[in-house]
């Protein structure tokens, strides 16, 4: 589902390419993601979906993350909930990156504190072949299930975003078997079995086309692909065993939804995750934004970039955060508002609420007084 500028609900007047009536939520994060004028800056924050909010805390009591994340009425009500607490754009999907993996033969389990964990990692070339290549309608029915849920829930609230870890992050796990510092395994084998690396990213690669592609046709907006190990590159490395395939992937969704590339640590490689063709790129703290933007070029748009931490600090520090955010971004259109990473469980839920506020109302002013 696309939704273009001369096609907007009542209300959403655009004069001689400015905006000059509130937009919805919706509307608006999809406008800035096709770096299209919008009212004010939208925002949204990557793990919104739970964390910091007592509601969550709540609903995970009653049940594990997996049973949250497999059940669609339940995915839908972790989804919602920041959206109904913060006031935010868009709505992240509740699920992790793991899940399609069940599909392709690779059974996993997360444990608290230590996250995914998959004891029998793959590591050879039999082990690559033996992995499946299913529909994503047949491997994940209820991430789809949770999407068109959500579809109906949301209205004109928050664009709905899908997402997917990246092939590369996802070898990350399958080949360690679980969250580690530097990933030794996994890079070894890139290094050291090049024809078995490769053969593993083509399998991913198509496994997350479909995947993203199916979350298009159930309902999600605009999809974001996590590649939250990528820091652990150089540029030829890089360039040699990852970029080609993130290339493939958002150009088998160009025509679908627009695409946000998501990676931390990864300033030396900016420009060259430019050029893997994502609508916006997200950048995180390390670089100030306008430094990124303009290493990414104008012809995308850019999220972010708010320390994860400076929201637990008092309020005077994250105004003084976000206002530098927004002067940076100088009111370019394609810019979302988010946090560099997500948000930490320690974070205080009202501050969230006050910063969606902050950034609607001061980045609006601005666009009223310029």
């Amino acid at each position: 589902m696309t939704t273009s500028l001369d096609q907007q609900p009542v209300g959403q007047a655009i004069d001689g390419g400015e905006v000059t009536a509130p937009m919805t939520g919706r509307v608006r994060f999809l406008a800035a993601a096709r770096r299209q004028p919008t009212d004010v800056t939208p925002v949204w924050f990557m793990r919104q979906a739970g964390r910091c909010l007592p509601e969550y805390r709540a609903l995970r009591a009653k049940y594990d993350f997996l049973t949250v994340a497999k059940t669609p009425e339940l995915a839908a009500e972790a989804t919602l909930m920041p959206v109904t607490r913060f006031g935010v754009d868009g709505a992240v999907l509740f699920a992790d990156i793991m899940l399609p993996l069940e599909g392709m033969g690779v059974p996993f389990r997360i444990e608290p504190n230590v996250g995914p964990v998959i004891d029998h990692p793959i590591r050879t070339a039999a082990d690559v072949a033996a992995l499946r290549v299913i529909a994503a309608e047949e491997a994940t029915p209820y991430v789809l299930d949770a999407l068109r849920l959500l579809r109906r829930e949301l209205g004109e609230r928050a664009a709905l975003l899908g997402f997917s870890g990246a092939p590369f992050t996802l070898a990350c796990y399958l080949v360690e078997g679980r969250s580690s510092r530097e990933y030794p395994q996994t890079k070894a084998l890139m290094y050291g079995a090049p024809d078995v690396w490769h053969q593993l990213m083509e399998t991913l690669t198509e496994v997350v086309i479909r995947y993203l592609r199916a979350q298009v046709a159930a309902g999600a907006e605009a999809v974001q692909l996590f590649d939250s190990w990528l820091g652990l590159l150089g540029p030829p490395a890089y360039e040699a065993y990852v970029l080609p395939y993130s290339r493939r992937i958002f150009a088998a969704l160009r025509d679908a939804a627009p695409t946000i590339h998501f990676s931390t640590g990864t300033v030396a490689l900016l420009e060259q995750i430019a050029s893997a063709g994502s609508d916006l790129v997200s950048v995180d703290w390390r670089l100030p934004l306008d430094e990124a933007w303009a290493r990414i070029g104008p012809g995308q748009g850019i999220q972010g970039n708010l320390d994860s931490s400076l929201v637990l600090a008092p309020w005077e520090a994250v105004e003084t955060g976000a206002k530098d955010v927004l002067r940076r971004a100088g009111g370019r259109r394609g810019h979302i508002f988010n946090l560099g990473h997500g948000i930490l469980p320690q974070t205080p839920a009202d501050t969230l609420t006050r910063l969606v506020e902050f950034v609607h109302g001061t980045s609006g002013s601005a666009a009223r007084a310029g």
